[in-house]
């Protein structure tokens, strides 16, 4: 099972990279240029919501499973245990709670200016995590996770 999840996991990271970036893009752009927030905008904020939540449901799966998470005495002093057991399931999280605040407060405002603003700070700072969380993986954005 732990290939299965490994591989699904990996790939899935890139419809979520795809979907919120795509999210931060549209909201930049409609809060520089003072755009009404469509229906559109809404459907392309909550699927790359959603994506994230599935993302982290497999991934908490794929966390039980994977051979580099250690709950060992010993386990915070190994780097690449550190990171797998500790600290990219952290930065993940905190990630996801950034996208959920900022769909949430998005859709608390009227005024499509500060729509666009909410997805765009919460998005942004998500994909910031995302992608420094990757790098500290020492595989890369683009390498396949553990």
């Amino acid at each position: 099972m732990y290939p299965f999840f490994k591989y699904f996991h990996s790939g899935l990271r890139y419809i979520v990279l795809v979907l919120v970036v795509a999210a931060v893009i549209q909201s930049l752009l409609g809060w520089l240029g003072k755009k009404t927030y469509t229906e559109g905008n809404r459907k392309l904020n909550l699927f790359a919501l959603i994506s994230a939540h599935t993302q982290l449901l497999i991934g908490l799966v794929l966390y039980f499973l994977s051979p580099l998470v250690q709950f060992s005495k010993g386990a915070m002093k190994n780097p690449v245990t550190r990171y797998w057991t500790a600290e990219h399931i952290t930065m993940m999280i905190l990630a996801i709670i950034l996208i959920t605040v900022g769909y949430s407060r998005s859709k608390k405002v009227l005024l499509p200016e500060k729509k666009h603003l909410n997805i765009f700070i919460f998005y942004f700072l998500a994909v910031l995590i995302v992608v420094v969380t990757l790098i500290l993986s020492h595989r890369g954005v683009l390498g396949m996770s553990a």
